[in-house]
């Protein structure tokens, strides 16, 4: 990547299933790692109560003041594209470079995921993918791209709206190819606070678009936090996220 991520682990003290633990990668790990962490920490201890059973918590972080993280999150999270359009509220600010999920996709299954893998016991089958904003629309295009990398899909206020809602396309291109290609026990949650203003439309938009097709194996929710707004939404809906591993 040429770029070094702060990457956190959250190990259970419990001996490992027989499958091994499930596992989450939380994007946006500065900001998310620690109450992910908690939320299978605490709840793992009633886990036939919580749902949420001991589980490896991986928070993938960036370094840097809050201009740089937030520069590198535009790269990081954004798809490569031949062009880019732009909101008002973003054609005289600087983000600084952007469409390279790619890049950082290849980083996750490549580099981070086997590594994660051979030092713990990973239940393969349950591995989850975490993201919030920015970070929860890579979230939904490793899903349309790659959905084979995790089994649960976990989006909370994806930002659906970047690139003109480019994202959208991706869904399409998503469905039409998975007619043919089947996919196992792949789950998919997209949230957003109520308070969010157009990202509840444009989840209600995605949601509808996606509750338009039937894939036999993929499983989509949609939930919408009631009070919520950006900043304070991931609390709310943490723990129903991760219930979701055993719904």
């Amino acid at each position: 990547m040429g770029y070094s991520y702060d990457i956190k682990v959250s190990l259970p003290r419990e001996e490992a299933p027989a499958n091994g633990f499930p596992v989450y990668y939380m994007l946006d790990g500065n900001s998310y790692f620690q109450l992910g962490r908690d939320v299978v920490k605490l709840q793992s201890r009633n886990a036939p109560k919580t749902l949420i059973a001991p589980g490896i918590v991986i928070g993938i972080g960036h370094y840097g003041t809050d201009e740089e993280v937030s520069k590198r999150r535009f790269f990081d999270f954004t798809p490569p594209a031949k062009q880019y359009v732009y909101p008002d509220r973003l054609k005289n600010a600087d983000i600084g470079p952007h469409g390279g999920a790619e890049k950082f996709q290849s980083f996750l299954e490549l580099e981070l995921m086997p590594l994660v893998s051979e030092k713990y016991n990973v239940d393969q089958q349950k591995q989850v993918l975490f993201g919030h904003s920015l970070s929860g629309l890579f979230v939904l295009w490793t899903l349309f791209t790659r959905a084979e990398l995790f089994q649960y899909y976990l989006a909370s206020s994806p930002s659906i709206w970047w690139n003109d809602h480019e994202i959208l396309v991706y869904a399409e291109q998503f469905y039409n190819k998975g007619q043919a290609i089947r996919y196992d026990k792949r789950k998919l949650l997209i949230t957003v606070g109520s308070e969010e203003a157009f990202m509840v439309d444009d989840a209600k938009v995605l949601f509808s678009k996606l509750s338009e097709h039937s894939l036999p194996d993929l499983q989509v929710e949609h939930y919408i936090a009631p009070d919520e707004n950006h900043a304070s939404v991931v609390p709310t809906i943490m723990s129903r996220a991760f219930r979701m591993l055993n719904r």
